[in-house]
């Protein structure tokens, strides 16, 4: 019966560490950039875009093409940022533990 106990309180001391983490997402910022900064984007740390700054010398008519694959290039770049962010939290709520595969908890 010890076991269940303490099971149940590393549960709860999971499930609030979680919220935190939760809540450090929801206020992080996390910024990609293509172009050697010319298109720089800004995603929370759920990966939802907040901000997007492209400089002006790539606003003219023959340049549609170069823009777009840039600001796809900005949005990978910060995404893998989040992601790395997000495993780097998990860990710390784990414990180090790895999860199973395909386990989500966000």
């Amino acid at each position: 019966m010890k076991d269940i106990m303490g099971m149940m309180k590393q549960v709860g001391q999971m499930q609030a560490r979680m919220q935190k983490v939760q809540e450090e997402l929801d206020s992080l910022e996390v910024e990609g950039q293509a172009g050697g900064g010319l298109v720089a984007v800004t995603l929370s740390g759920k990966a939802d875009m907040k901000r997007i700054r492209i400089d002006p010398s790539l606003l003219k008519a023959d340049e549609g093409e170069i823009l777009e694959d840039l600001v796809v290039a900005a949005v990978a770049d910060a995404k893998s940022k989040v992601e790395a962010t997000m495993q780097q939290k998990m860990q710390e709520v784990t414990g180090g533990l790895p999860l199973p595969p395909g386990m989500k908890l966000f």
